[in-house]
């Protein structure tokens, strides 16, 4: 009757309860529950599956270029890390806000992984992240315009509870790229969040966008209702590996 049960639990696609069921029949723990509890042991384990396939299904989506959590972040003095402001940002409040983080300061300071750490926890949260090197998101769009995808990545952009922008500045824009980032900023406007890494503080991204009407119009946008994160201190790659 058992192995009727799991193969059941197992075609409905039931996995959560088809391992935690199975475990408990080869530990012999079943005669230790209750009917109410095993059945309450069954769904909240079946729950629990769910849950994280689902955390892993958003992460995957996401793209992030490496693996970052909040845990991890070092909040060191020199380097100008608010700790609460962080945790605030963790519980993704922002994101139902429809607010902007900017994250700027000099190479290897940890701008990219305080941003990926958000995205991560906002993915654990159930919100859609996607994560875009600024220069290859551009690229990319461009390829998508001469294949005639380009409608179709950016409505994906369009769908997600946040969007983050590495590296942005790292290349100035052109043309194209100044409308492709004006068309992606105004399609969040008010209906999702960015996250945005710069090498440049934000006094200088007028002049990486280059048009001073397109500049002001992405920038009105980007910058109204966003919160800002000026790391400083050494490269947190050079510190890594003096300690080697």
């Amino acid at each position: 009757m058992n192995e009727v049960a799991l193969d059941r639990m197992r075609k409905m696609s039931l996995f959560g309860m088809h391992r935690a069921f199975k475990t408990s029949l080869e530990s012999g723990k079943t005669e230790n529950y209750t009917p109410d509890e095993m059945v309450s042991f069954l769904i909240n384990s079946e729950w629990d599956d769910r849950k994280n396939r689902s955390i892993e299904r958003q992460v995957k989506n996401a793209k992030f270029r490496y693996k970052a959590s909040v845990e991890e972040i070092q909040f060191d003095n020199e380097r100008n890390i608010d700790k609460n402001q962080v945790m605030r940002f963790a519980d993704c409040s922002f994101i139902t806000k429809n607010e902007n983080i900017l994250i700027t300061g000099s190479t290897g300071i940890g701008k990219s992984y305080i941003g990926t750490a958000i995205g991560h926890q906002a993915c654990c949260l159930g919100y859609k992240v996607i994560y875009h090197s600024t220069p290859k998101l551009i690229s990319k769009l461009k390829i998508a315009k001469a294949d005639g995808s380009y409608i179709k990545e950016i409505a994906k952009i369009e769908k997600q509870n946040l969007l983050i922008l590495d590296d942005f500045g790292i290349q100035p824009f052109d043309a194209a790229g100044r409308a492709m980032l004006m068309e992606i900023i105004e399609d969040r406007h008010g209906k999702g969040s960015i996250i945005v890494t710069s090498q440049l503080p934000v006094s200088k991204w007028y002049d990486v966008i280059g048009d001073k009407t397109l500049a002001d119009a992405i920038l009105d946008r980007i910058i109204h209702q966003s919160h800002r994160v000026e790391l400083n201190g050494e490269s947190m790659r050079k510190k890594t590996a003096k300690l080697k």
